[in-house]
């Protein structure tokens, strides 16, 4: 309950109603520990640290959320750069005979 519940302010727009339930969740971390691999245990000295599968879970969940955030920053960067060179161009005088057409497309 507490980790469907600590998660569900994160949630992506569109997702079904039922998709922080208790049932949801075990199920979704159940599926990533069989398909995650399982670290191989190291003979080694008592203080070594051994990395767990959970480990391995949250590192690969983080590089594939900073991958998406990444993807984002760009196609918003690229956005950005063509908005501004509109405005530029409508400054300039440039595209007066599509400015009907720009106005209709904001609104929609």
């Amino acid at each position: 309950v507490s980790v469907s519940r600590a998660i569900k302010p994160f949630a992506e727009p569109g997702r079904p109603p039922d998709w922080f339930s208790q049932k949801h969740c075990a199920s979704q971390y159940s599926e990533l520990l069989e398909t995650t691999e399982t670290p191989k245990r190291k003979r080694g000295e008592k203080g070594e640290v051994v990395e767990t599968v959970e480990d391995v879970i949250v590192r690969k969940l983080t590089a594939e959320r900073v991958e998406e955030l990444k993807k984002m920053i760009k196609e918003t960067q690229e956005k950005y750069r063509q908005l501004k060179k509109d405005a530029e161009l409508i400054q300039a005088g440039h595209m007066d005979n599509r400015l009907e057409e720009l106005c209709n497309e904001i609104m929609m």
